[in-house]
């Protein structure tokens, strides 16, 4: 068994606790325009180009790994659960001093969840600390089974109309929303992502309505990302349509205002994650 991995991270400190590994699979089943991961998008192995790097020599069509310039590349590659492992294992001292661990974000892991299920069953028998970031749109009893081996979730809530949330993410709100509830009635560590994109999740509303179903869930924390360009450029190296390239970023001040109006309900806030 194989999975498809687009990227490790190393050293972050913002996706579970102490220092991590991150480890992106590749596809997802929703089409958020404000992916930061547009290479995480597909289920298949693409090919970026660089076009201001390119001169056109053509040796990149026997093959990527010839191209002088470093203009073409690929994004994915199909690894072992034994390569995964053999990777994080170079990174155990940071976890053993920091209380850290490895995170398995995308994309979406619910996309590739019985290899994601089997290398978390790896990963807690060499008493690794696990997460996994999800949007919650996938099989409910896979998410469950990753469950069992894992010491957080991070679940994304993003657009809380069903229609809305259908017709611009192709999100199935009511699985959410079930995954979600099933997940804390199994007494799981969850804790709740909510990316503030202007014009889609940021109005009164929609945030609203987070807040009822986090203070339903009786959950504590909550963590709140503000929309950046910094994944603008990939869009084009990967030759896809990036709809959100003249939308500027959240502002300081109502990343605040967020902040403070989720703070008046007894949340635990915390920006950009960990």
């Amino acid at each position: 068994m194989k999975g498809l991995i687009f990227n490790i991270q190393r050293y972050s400190i913002h996706d579970g606790e102490g220092i991590r590994t991150v480890i992106f699979f590749k596809g997802c089943p929703l089409h958020c325009p404000w992916c930061c991961n547009p290479e995480s998008q597909s289920f298949k192995i693409e090919l970026s180009k660089i076009e201001s790097k390119c001169i056109h020599c053509k040796v990149c069509s026997h093959s990527v790994d010839e191209c002088p310039t470093g203009a073409i590349s690929e994004f994915g590659q199909y690894m072992t659960v034994k390569e995964v492992i053999n990777e994080v294992e170079k990174d155990r001292v940071f976890y053993n001093t920091s209380k850290g661990g490895v995170t398995l974000s995308g994309g979406e892991v619910l996309g590739q969840s019985d290899f994601v299920i089997e290398l978390l069953k790896e990963l807690k028998k060499l008493g690794i600390n696990t997460a996994i970031e999800t949007s919650g749109q996938g099989e409910s009893e896979k998410l469950l089974e990753m469950s069992k081996y894992l010491d957080l979730i991070l679940f994304d809530l993003k657009i809380m109309d069903d229609k809305k949330a259908r017709e611009v993410i192709g999100a199935d709100l009511n699985l959410i929303k079930h995954n979600i509830t099933t997940l804390v009635k199994k007494e799981k560590k969850v804790i709740p992502r909510v990316p503030l994109i202007p014009g889609y999740t940021m109005d009164e509303k929609n945030i609203n309505e987070i807040i009822n179903l986090v203070k339903g869930l009786f959950l504590k924390e909550i963590h709140i990302l503000p929309f950046h360009q910094y994944g603008s450029n990939k869009y084009e190296y990967l030759n896809k349509k990036y709809t959100m390239k003249n939308i500027n970023p959240s502002s300081k001040e109502e990343v605040n205002n967020i902040k403070e109006k989720l703070e008046k309900e007894g949340l635990k806030v915390s920006i950009g994650g960990m």
